[in-house]
């Protein structure tokens, strides 16, 4: 019988480009493919016909020579005509279509599925410090319930002194064929998932599984000048993966105690102390205490309650800076309770000096008052 016009198979003109050439078996390949044509031996045959085009015209030199010779040409080069074996990228043009490599399709294929080893599971944890150990860096010991390759078999999931076996389902190829059509599929053995091999000895203490679940003690150093939310990344102290592959990372998430004085906002430190009426008038020197040591603070005469002092660099080194914040210290004026008599009698000789009156109401005050609302 005549051979047809690889050409004109395709549809495509004789100048036409590789990806045309391509863009035109992909189109051919959808409409007549056999899944899709169920019990169409016309159907077949035009696919396996596009297919022997493709594979001609796709190759530089086979095409040289069907251009010059045509199919007598083909057959003095050793072609005889469809012809699997022949096509290595197949895989690409059917297998995005159909969901299968060309050598799964036609039964060519010969490779085992081979088995990707996955990295261990990352975990994850809250960890609470105080606001010295975030400041000046800690160490601190946790226990993290994790999985872990089983001591007996130290992953491998068989019983000491014992071996895998052959597939006796795909025996040990890893893939099972069946007809579709004219063409033979593979699919991975569900049996050993593709490897070839199966457990028939599992290791006892771990059923097979190749990890079990232990609590471990895990060290983990908190740098200087953490803050809130600060996520640490403990590389490899996450749960074992597949014997070969890496274990999973911890990422540890800082949560601040709330301290008993301090409040810490980025790298610097707010707190508030009690000065009396007299030292906010007059004027004095107070201690403070820091992280590290207790401070002189001067008080100027005349503060008023309310007022926020700075001792600078008194705060937190941050964990991207070079220096340290600064400490902010709000005053509070405290009004002195349970007067003696004789306190009290000093007080109103105070007020009256000062032209002040304890015991009526102040209009000035009042006037103030009212004007906002005003």
């Amino acid at each position: 019988m005549n051979k047809r016009d690889y050409y004109e198979i395709l549809d495509i003109p004789r100048n036409a480009s590789s990806e045309e050439i391509k863009k035109a078996y992909r189109r051919m390949a959808l409409q007549y493919h056999p899944d899709r044509n169920p019990g169409n031996k016309d159907a077949e045959e035009q696919f396996k016909e596009a297919a022997e085009a493709y594979s001609v015209l796709i190759d530089p030199e086979k095409r040289l020579v069907y251009d010059r010779f045509g199919h007598e040409g083909m057959r003095g080069e050793g072609f005889s005509g469809f012809d699997s074996s022949l096509f290595e990228d197949f895989e690409d043009i059917l297998g995005n279509f159909f969901g299968f490599g060309f050598g799964n399709i036609f039964g060519t294929g010969t490779r085992k599925r081979t088995h990707v080893p996955k990295r261990g599971r990352d975990l994850a944890l809250e960890l609470e410090v105080t606001l010295e150990e975030a400041a000046f860096g800690a160490e601190k010991g946790i226990k993290l319930n994790r999985i872990e390759f089983c001591p007996t078999c130290h992953g491998s999931r068989l019983r000491p002194g014992t071996q895998k076996s052959v597939c006796q389902n795909c025996q040990g190829r890893g893939q099972v064929r069946y007809q579709q059509g004219f063409f033979t599929v593979s699919r991975t053995c569900s049996s050993c998932g593709g490897t070839g091999e199966v457990i028939t000895t599992p290791c006892d203490d771990c059923g097979g599984a190749g990890k079990v679940k232990k609590r471990k003690n895990v060290q983990i150093k908190i740098p200087a000048g953490v803050d809130e939310g600060i996520r640490l990344r403990l590389a490899g102290e996450g749960e074992a993966g597949d014997p070969g592959a890496g274990r999973g990372n911890l990422y540890v998430i800082i949560r601040l105690k709330k301290h008993k004085f301090f409040h810490r906002e980025r790298d610097n430190l707010y707190c508030e102390v009690p000065i009396s009426f007299a030292q906010a008038a007059l004027g004095t020197t107070i201690e403070i205490p820091t992280l590290e040591k207790n401070e002189l603070l001067q008080i100027p005469p005349g503060t008023q309650s309310g007022t926020v002092l700075k001792i600078r660099g008194k705060g937190v080194k941050g964990l991207d800076s070079h220096k340290n914040g600064d400490l902010f210290v709000k005053v509070n004026v405290k009004t002195p309770e349970h007067l003696t008599k004789e306190q009290k009698e000093l007080l109103r000789k105070f007020a009256q000096l000062r032209g002040e009156s304890a015991d009526t109401i102040d209009k000035n005050i009042i006037s103030k008052v009212k004007n906002l609302f005003n």
